[in-house]
């Protein structure tokens, strides 16, 4: 035995054809920063998710027993011939889940148990007589503590009895800080119908059809439309007292009539009952339409307990402290050993640095203007993934390979440098990185770049380019490589000024940590708002401008938030955000851009299907004819094979494509021409090639070609929606947009240029640049300094990230804002 074998330097990928790519073998190397790039849809997920990841956590978890398994979701084997020297794998993927409602940021970074510590062994407690004591070693000691005042004796709370998700919660809210109520403006949607026709709604959903019957004989009108009952008779629907009545009825199925004694539920009680008895989600959600969230009234929303908000560190509670934003808090916590007496310093600044371990990642990834008490689900995207990086890099780990799907998502340029700290971290722990991104700025940083391509989906799942960033910007095969060389970039200054065409003014209130603003928006420009996170720019877009002009639009009262919005001419106003569209496994690209209803009528034209007898209802692989019998036109069957995960496998009998065998026999009648393909044949097509096959049918090729020009051509018609990546989906809600006049529309996108490669981005400028032209008002909320340097008017928030930012510190042309000494912004331009 070779006592002295070296270590392994590389893991080695041998034929890996997961998704599109094409039998590829790579290195990786071990204990470095790779970067995976490559136009979207190129394959790049593919590598470092579907093989690297799969393979590393899969043969993780089977070193674990099969008892332990079963307990456990495990990956499907990953699509490769071989991989050798792959480490147990962890991955921080680009949509993180989003946290239920006892999550909150405290919890999910943990800064929370820190910060819970120090309020049980360091603050002064309260005394069963509400006495405080100064803070005492003794407490750190477990010992009983005797009050000065009263001699009332007794033990200081655990840092277990300071937490709303156990001894500390709240009795009232359970610790989540919100109380449901039954929101009675639901319970009568449409006062126009009578109480027979329906219009109580949880007698139709939640209650017995008889509670109708029950309502007359309490002596309420129920034929006549429920907006001309009485106020008694409205008070006997909505809290009338639960009585005994003897009322007939008539069955619903048969003419046979009956009588029985039956107690009376009011509409507000129906739902109470409901939702005492909800014992699953789906139960949840027939009754959640009828309530309404409040905050609790007992811990003003804290979800602390009376006892867990007594002790007082700094003159201060543990709800105050976790109000505080995290620069905020870390500022105050590196005053408590001071504060304290000289025996219990050495064990304050052993919990205080403890804390400031995790804050200091936490504030370099640009999350300083959080608060610890801030929901867990109300995070953003790039939120939760940089709290997943902090963790990574907290739990100290060696070994492992961590594979990171575009972890800059969210990061303004200034926050960019602690994104590469973590990753520095984790190599210099003995860790590998893989990471998945297009931001120039960090794959310049590593150590090694693969890429993939040369373009997508059929067209790429090759290695184009390996090496350094210096060695992709020497190869001429690279697609990445002219963009890793910064270089200064100067954009024209439009030749008419931004303003115009006149302008949106939108004048709004403080809320949050923005302050009142009075900005005014280009009509018919692409407007970008930027600013560092944390600045206010959802919040100025999305909470105060989409909300104002759509009550302007509708003609009703102003959000709160908004003091006033003048908008002449302007009609429509739309969020085209990277959402996925839909869960519906149904849902394809074709049927989402109207394509496929056309495509169901032209096959339906067929000699073949005219003597087959089939309509374009047939055609519909939902509830057509012709879809296949075996998988009900998904395209796919689940195999259950217990011990291992249930594996989705295309249908033995269509072959993922949906269609029964005979769909493949109707072939569409063309002029002058031999006969075209089947519809499951044309389904299996790109989008680019579909438009040469489908070139004599003017609808539909109209609509492809909207699609080619939003650069979505690589995409086929047949691929499921719910699949496609935040880019995708953005640009594909666009489609039904495109070519028509735009001079009452405003568009507004939430940082479009996730997922995207530089060439991409590129693409998306010319569609902005195609809905400005049709007249449209663009609003682009974004950190992408490409899309920034080619905006004809910015909006920078800031200067800051929470109450250090909240105010607009430059406007106008990119180069006005670039030379803004007091822009972050602008010094990245």
């Amino acid at each position: 035995m070779n006592k002295h074998r070296t270590s392994p330097q590389q893991i080695e990928i041998r034929g890996a054809h997961a998704h599109n790519l094409k039998h590829i073998d790579v290195d990786i190397p071990l204990n470095k920063i790779v970067g995976i790039a490559g136009v979207s849809g190129s394959g790049k997920s593919s590598l470092a998710l579907g093989v690297l990841y799969a393979e590393g956590s899969r043969r993780y978890l089977e070193s674990l027993s099969t008892y332990t398994r079963r307990r456990m979701t495990q990956a499907a084997r990953a699509q490769v011939d071989d991989v050798r020297y792959v480490p147990a794998a962890l991955a921080l993927h680009q949509r993180p889940a989003v946290p239920g409602i006892r999550s909150t940021f405290g919890t999910s970074t943990e800064l929370l148990n820190s910060v819970r510590l120090m309020y049980s062994r360091l603050s002064s407690h309260r005394c069963p007589n509400g006495h405080y004591l100064p803070p005492s070693i003794n407490v750190a000691a477990e010992r009983e503590l005797i009050c000065p005042e009263c001699g009332a004796h007794f033990y200081a709370p655990g840092a277990e009895e300071l937490a709303f998700n156990s001894q500390g919660a709240c009795p009232t809210c359970d610790g989540t800080g919100v109380v449901s109520h039954v929101d009675e403006s639901t319970l009568v949607p449409d006062e126009s119908l009578t109480i027979d026709e329906g219009a109580v709604a949880p007698w139709q959903t939640l209650m017995f059809s008889l509670m109708t019957d029950v309502c007359r004989a309490m002596g309420v009108r129920t034929d006549v439309p429920f907006k001309e009952l009485t106020d008694e008779e409205r008070e006997i629907v909505y809290h009338g007292p639960a009585v005994k009545k003897h009322i007939l009825y008539k069955s619903k199925t048969s003419n046979v009539a009956g009588e029985m004694d039956f107690t009376y539920y009011n509409a507000v009680y129906t739902v109470e009952n409901a939702l005492a008895k909800v014992t699953d989600e789906k139960g949840m959600k027939r009754v959640e339409k009828f309530l309404r969230q409040d905050t609790c009234a007992a811990c003003g929303g804290t979800r602390l307990s009376d006892a867990a908000r007594a002790p007082l560190l700094r003159g201060i509670s543990l709800a105050d402290a976790c109000r505080m934003t995290l620069g905020e808090l870390v500022e105050w916590v590196a005053g408590i050993p001071a504060s304290l007496p000289e025996e219990m310093r050495p064990m304050a600044e052993h919990i205080c640095e403890a804390f400031h371990d995790t804050a200091r990642r936490l504030m370099e990834l640009g999350l300083s203007y959080l608060t610890l008490d801030r929901a867990g689900a109300t995070l953003s995207t790039g939120e939760r993934q940089r709290v997943q990086l902090a963790r990574a890099v907290r739990n100290r780990t060696t070994g492992v390979l961590y594979v990171l799907d575009e972890p800059s998502i969210g990061l303004h340029p200034s926050n960019l440098e602690g994104l590469i700290g973590v990753m520095n971290d984790l190599v210099a722990d003995g860790n590998s990185v893989v990471l998945v991104d297009h931001d120039t700025q960090v794959l310049r940083h590593a150590d090694h770049l693969i890429e993939l391509g040369p373009a997508a989906g059929a067209g790429g799942g090759q290695i184009i380019a390996e090496g350094t960033a210096e060695m992709l910007c020497a190869n001429p095969s690279s697609r990445i490589g002219p963009f890793l060389t910064p270089k200064p970039t100067h954009h024209p200054t439009p030749a008419l000024p931004p303003l115009d065409l006149g302008a949106i003014r939108l004048v709004t209130r403080a809320i949050h940590t923005v302050q009142p603003l009075d900005v005014r928006i280009p009509k018919g420009r692409l407007t970008v708002v930027t600013g560092v996170s944390g600045s206010g720019k959802t919040t100025l877009v999305l909470e105060c401008l989409i909300p104002g002009l759509k009550a302007s639009i509708e003609g009703k009262e102003l959000p709160t938030q908004v003091a006033a919005v003048e908008a002449e001419g302007i009609r429509r106003v739309q969020l085209i955000d990277a959402a996925p569209i839909g869960a519906n496994v149904r849902s394809t690209v074709a049927t989402y851009c109207n394509v496929h209803d056309d495509l169901r009528k032209v096959y339906a034209r067929s000699e073949e299907a005219k003597t087959g007898g089939y309509k374009a209802g047939d055609f519909s692989y939902n509830t057509g004819r012709l879809r296949c019998p075996t998988c009900d036109g998904t395209g796919s069957i689940s195999l259950d094979v217990q011990f291992l995960p249930d594996v989705d496998i295309p249908c033995p009998d269509c072959r993922g494509s949906r269609y029964a065998r005979a769909a493949y026999s109707i072939h569409r009648t063309r002029k002058h021409a031999e006969a075209g393909r089947s519809l499951p044949e044309l389904m299996a097509m790109s989008v680019d090639e579909a438009l040469t096959d489908c070139h004599d049918l003017p609808v539909i090729n109209s609509r492809l070609q909207v699609l080619h020009d939003l650069g979505l051509g690589y995409l086929t018609l047949g691929e499921a929606t719910p699949g496609l990546s935040g880019g995708e989906a953005q640009r594909l809600k666009l489609a039904s947009e495109m070519g028509r006049g735009q001079d009452d529309a405003v568009f507004v996108f939430d940082e479009p240029t996730i997922g995207l490669h530089p060439l991409d981005v590129q693409t998306l400028m010319q569609v902005f640049k195609h809905l400005t032209d049709q007249g449209a008002t663009v609003i682009v909320i974004e950190h992408d300094l490409d899309v920034i340097r080619q905006a004809d008017y910015v909006i920078d928030m800031g200067p800051g990230g929470g109450y250090a930012g909240g105010r607009v510190v430059a406007t106008g042309r990119p180069h006005d804002v670039a030379s803004n000494p007091e822009s972050i912004t602008g010094r990245y331009i």
